[in-house]
């Protein structure tokens, strides 16, 4: 009896259910589809966020790229409000108060003074922007190129696959950052003109391997076959149905590029490679030209933009990583 009275009461929740579920699509279909749309979308986001936020690191990672988004907003709001642009500014701000420079860390200078006088803490809080600047453009045109390389190599086949995956070897077996300096060394590179050579290298390298894996799942899917019959083309196909389904993946993926942006153009302004009016890399480079490289009586010089660079870059490696438990299934916690 009790089993019998058990089943009874699972049979109507189970029941319940159903009907809840018919009445949801009633629902759904009576009202606009761009209406169903977003609200299917803000539903998955909302999943989506529930599984990242589990993930600590992923949480430690976003609320670092929060502080220092918070830097980079706040520094034109304290040049036109509180600081003075005369002392302050970032290129040719100068403290005549102070004896000597660079100077130490003081209530007037929060992180000190450089060799010529300027506000280090205006210098880190300026080049944020120009960080976050290079880490998207970069992003955008690594992941444009290698989700539509990796699903038109997916999709067509053929010498088409053979010819964009040969590429993507090549790309692979070539020095990254060698390459980065070399054409430095010839062609006089600004923030953008870096941004899109890190965004065409990458593109065509691993991400389109990665990118073209995902894709060859998508093609053999039943929505594919059904899309071929109603007489979908190719390029319908292709922009409608298969890349839209590798957009969670290559928005993972650009996390990693601007990481890898963000490292590049250290170096390159390090070794004074790069047409940049100021960065962390810079910063750098000024301290070493100026002999207070090695010199720890000066750390300020130092410390700052180092500690910048490496924060940003593992916050959004940790970002990426929390992300990635999102975009594939088999990580995610059960």
């Amino acid at each position: 009896m009790a089993s019998e009275k058990i089943s009874k009461k699972l049979a109507a929740v189970a029941g319940d259910t159903t009907l809840l579920e018919q009445e949801e699509r009633r629902r759904l279909r009576a009202q606009p589809l761009w209406r169903v749309r977003l609200l299917l979308f803000g539903k998955s986001l909302y999943a989506n966020w529930r599984l990242f936020a589990e993930n600590s690191i992923g949480l430690i990672g976003l609320g670092i790229i929060l502080i220092f988004a918070a830097l980079a907003v706040a520094h034109p709001i304290l040049m036109n409000t509180v600081w003075d642009n005369r002392v302050y500014d970032p290129f040719r701000g100068f403290d005549a108060t102070l004896p000597f420079h660079p100077s130490p860390p003081s209530l007037a200078h929060i992180l000190g003074t450089d060799p010529y006088g300027r506000d280090v803490l205006s210098q880190l809080m300026y080049s944020t922007r120009s960080e976050f600047l290079l880490g998207v453009i970069a992003a955008l045109v690594t992941v444009t190129i290698g989700t539509t390389i990796g699903a038109l190599a997916a999709y067509f086949g053929g010498l088409v696959d053979t010819l964009l995956m040969r590429l993507a070897d090549l790309m692979i077996t070539l020095p990254f950052i060698v390459i980065l300096i070399v054409i430095g060394a010839f062609v006089r590179l600004d923030l953008s003109g870096l941004a899109l050579l890190i965004g065409i290298l990458s593109g065509f390298g691993a991400t389109t391997i990665i990118i073209k894996s995902q894709a060859l799942t998508v093609k053999v899917r039943t929505y594919i076959d059904a899309a071929r019959v109603a007489g979908g083309g190719h390029w319908h196909i292709v922009l409608r149905h298969i890349i839209p389904n590798l957009l969670p993946l290559s928005f993972l993926y650009m996390m990693f590029t601007v990481t890898e942006a963000i490292f590049s153009e250290a170096v390159l302004s390090y070794f004074g490679l790069l047409n940049v009016r100021m960065s962390w890399g810079l910063m750098i480079f000024n301290a070493q030209t100026s002999g207070y490289l090695l010199n720890f009586d000066a750390w300020w010089l130092i410390v700052p933009p180092g500690l910048s660079i490496t924060l940003l870059c593992a916050a959004f490696y940790l970002v990426g990583r929390a992300m990635d438990e999102v975009v594939n299934p088999r990580l995610r916690k059960r």
